[in-house]
């Protein structure tokens, strides 16, 4: 276990509703919803790319700079294999596919954080 200073995802309890919107875009299943509260489970399963970020309806999630476990590659990969699917499906808010039907990404629209499918990115980009 390495210490370093770097960039990591940052969840303010007070702003955070639980609503878990931020789980399924952390592909290293970094957070978890415990006692009702988004969570960094741990530091090191962190990689700090802020993915979670656009989906927060609260705004309840920054990355800051600070000392921190090195991120792990290994560690994700045993965290990852080891724990139950248990994510909310995205659905884009144009379409309303599913994200085991068509690719999701997020986006900001009108000021709200929200997913897009890839067939209804053109239109949102180009009018």
């Amino acid at each position: 276990m390495s210490i370093k200073r770097r960039s990591i995802v940052k969840i303010d309890e007070d702003k955070c509703t639980g609503c878990g919107l931020c789980v399924s875009p952390c592909a290293e299943g970094a957070i978890e919803i415990r006692d009702g509260k988004a969570r960094v489970i741990k530091d090191e399963l962190c990689d700090g790319a802020g993915f979670c970020l656009g989906v927060c309806p609260e705004g309840a999630l920054t990355i800051e700079e600070r000392e921190a476990e090195e991120f792990s590659e290994e560690a994700v990969h045993r965290h990852v294999e080891g724990r139950i699917k248990n994510y909310i499906p995205q659905k884009c808010f144009r379409c309303g596919r599913g994200e085991d039907e068509q690719p999701v990404i997020p986006c900001r629209s009108a000021g709200e954080s929200l997913w897009v499918c890839t067939r209804c990115l053109p239109a949102l980009i180009h009018g």
